[in-house]
């Protein structure tokens, strides 16, 4: 089976990573929330555009420095990057640039993958205008789009798909057909009980953002693993809580 092309999702936090992800695919396939933190590990899900199949990384918000947390979401950015074939680097259009978005930037020239520079929740002709500014980030041209409301997200994905490796995209309908049904192993507990670090343990690598700080996991995250009595879907899961007597009670 070819592999699908991957592309990452890129930015500081709360410029709308996920928004675009859900966009692409088409529904709400990862959490969003109007507040900057909510995505920490890496989320894989498929997306298509004009025929052309690959998979998109949705990535927590990279940050230099900051809290023990913030250093353990920005290496599974790194991660998410280095295995990409293109990136997709948001930026805010109604704040402008930003030191964060300069880092950003900086880290994303050196590692010498494709990217496109997105200016998003240009939600009106202003902000499409101000779009300008981003050219200092050295990255080219900003695409100014809005991730919420769809404007003019197409011209963006032509160009991503054309920057895709061909290889890995023809007959890419026949291959994914082709997967046969792979048995799920879903990992749940009450937050803080170690699901992720077990995560980690059984697909061998570090995918799941694992900190002693409770609800560190936000949206469930999966991984196909070979053993030898064939492949199994691992899922680590958001804490359950009990509900509240407030959530128990009449709307």
């Amino acid at each position: 089976m070819k592999e699908l092309p991957v592309v990452a999702v890129v930015g500081r936090p709360n410029v709308g990573k996920s928004t675009l992800v859900n966009r692409i695919v088409g529904k709400q396939v990862v959490i969003v929330e109007d507040r900057p933190g909510v995505t920490r590990d890496r989320k894989e899900v498929e997306g298509e555009w004009l025929g052309v199949p690959f998979l998109l990384v949705d990535t927590g918000g990279w940050l230099p420095g900051g809290s023990d947390l913030e250093a353990k979401v920005s290496r599974q950015v790194e991660k998410g990057v280095r295995d990409a074939d293109a990136v997709l680097f948001l930026v805010d259009a109604a704040v402008g640039v930003t030191e964060e978005d300069a880092a950003v930037a900086e880290w994303l020239r050196r590692s010498g993958k494709p990217v496109l520079l997105i200016a998003n929740k240009a939600d009106n002709d202003r902000r499409e205008r101000e779009a300008w500014e981003f050219l200092s980030l050295g990255l080219g041209e900003a695409y100014p789009i809005s991730a919420l409301h769809g404007r003019r997200t197409g011209d963006m994905l032509d160009d991503l798909v054309a920057l895709l490796p061909k290889d890995g995209t023809e007959d890419g309908d026949a291959d994914r057909a082709a997967v046969p049904d792979v048995p799920g192993v879903a990992i749940v507990g009450r937050p803080n009980v170690g699901k992720s670090t077990l995560f980690n343990r059984l697909i061998g690598e570090e995918r799941s953002v694992v900190h002693d700080m409770p609800g560190t996991t936000r949206d469930s995250v999966d991984t196909v693993v070979e053993t030898p009595e064939g492949p199994i879907r691992y899922v680590d899961t958001a804490g359950m809580r009990r509900k509240s007597r407030i959530d128990d009670g009449p709307e």
